[in-house]
């Protein structure tokens, strides 16, 4: 079959992965606006030294704040602060922490084990957990369970209810194991859900959070935020002997002034979900392309035919595609993806899936 009357883009529409726009105005802007003149380095400049009041503010409550350059560091330098090397980390089979980080949570942890934790739609089942939490504790011969870290939201776009991530601090508290949650994209979370930080948080046991900004519209910045407090220390010589002391700190501390001001975080965030449910709702409505997993945020997962996806191609839309199985595709929308952009991709998809 031919698509010769299909129009191909000038351009081309990337819907491969958040990470694939660019930055903010306003972060460029800020950028700009303190880079000029002299600072204090390694965080000591006032910005720096005002973020953990601001955090706590968004929080509702005292937080300590960490930044470093990438998610893998936040997240692998939380685990490693919040297991002995003895212990284990429990987490879904497709948490990006299990799959995605080139065992960086091992590595920075001197060999912590990573235990997976099944469950429906990308999310631990706390009943599972705490079947698994029990078992052989005080057993030398055993890895013990130290932390749980749940993705918010999961990589296929699912988001853990508020019952449900109270649901798990519950089983940590009972456990006495500590509760990190990976949010990369939090914010697409926090709008899917329609509450506040701290109720997504603090208030359901997560003693740190790795608060995603990078995929959100900074240049380059993550968060560590501890509600744990008592972790700062270690956490900031473990970020010192991991490389990840930022010698100018100005420049990611004036990223995330930026980001939480006029709460910029979450207007990006709702760009972003607002166009992926524009997305589910074109594709919903075509025949022969099934759409997969109950995505609430800014993910699309479908299935189309090879050709379907060849001729998507064709017309410069770029996004992954047959990494899940055979003709599975993933669609990601960022805070800068265009509605024209959105019909445009599924006009083609229309057309050329007859």
């Amino acid at each position: 079959m031919t698509h010769s009357s299909l129009a191909t883009p000038k351009k081309t529409i990337g819907l491969t992965s958040d990470n694939i726009a660019g930055v903010s105005p306003q972060i460029l802007q800020h950028l700009i606006e303190f880079s000029a003149g002299d600072a204090t380095p390694y965080g000591n400049d006032e910005l720096s030294l005002q973020l953990d009041r601001k955090m706590s503010e968004l929080f509702e409550t005292n937080v300590a704040v960490v930044l470093v350059p990438t998610g893998t560091a936040a997240n692998s330098l939380c685990l490693a602060a919040m297991s002995p090397a003895w212990g284990a980390v429990l987490c879904h089979p497709n948490s990006h922490i299990n799959n995605d980080e080139c065992g960086a949570p091992e590595f920075f942890s001197n060999g912590v084990k990573l235990l997976t934790i099944d469950g429906d739609d990308c999310k631990i089942d706390p009943i599972k957990l705490s079947q698994r939490a029990s078992l052989k504790i005080g057993d030398v011969h055993t890895v013990q369970p130290a932390v749980v870290s749940v993705t918010q939201a999961t990589e296929t776009g699912s988001v853990y209810t508020l019952d449900e991530l109270r649901a798990i601090g519950d089983v940590c508290k009972s456990h006495n194991l500590k509760y990190h949650m990976d949010g990369a994209r939090f914010a697409n979370a926090i709008d899917a859900l329609g509450c506040t930080p701290a109720e997504m948080t603090w208030k359901a046991g997560v003693d740190a959070l790795s608060f995603g900004a990078t995929k959100n519209g900074t240049f380059g910045v993550e968060v560590i935020v501890l509600f744990d407090t008592s972790l700062k220390n270690e956490i900031e010589y473990r970020r010192k002997r991991a490389g990840h002391l930022m010698s100018k700190m100005r420049f990611l501390s004036t990223q995330i002034d930026a980001y939480i001001t006029d709460n910029l975080w979450l207007t990006n965030a709702q760009h972003a979900n607002a166009m992926a449910t524009k997305l589910r709702d074109g594709i919903s409505a075509i025949e022969g392309v099934e759409l997969l997993h109950p995505s609430k945020t800014n993910i699309v997962f479908c299935k189309m035919s090879p050709a379907t996806i060849a001729t998507l191609h064709e017309h410069g839309f770029e996004f992954l595609a047959n990494r899940w199985g055979d003709g599975v595709a993933r669609l990601v929308t960022n805070f800068a993806t265009k509605a024209e952009d959105i019909d445009a991709f599924i006009a083609v998809l229309a057309r050329s899936d007859k």
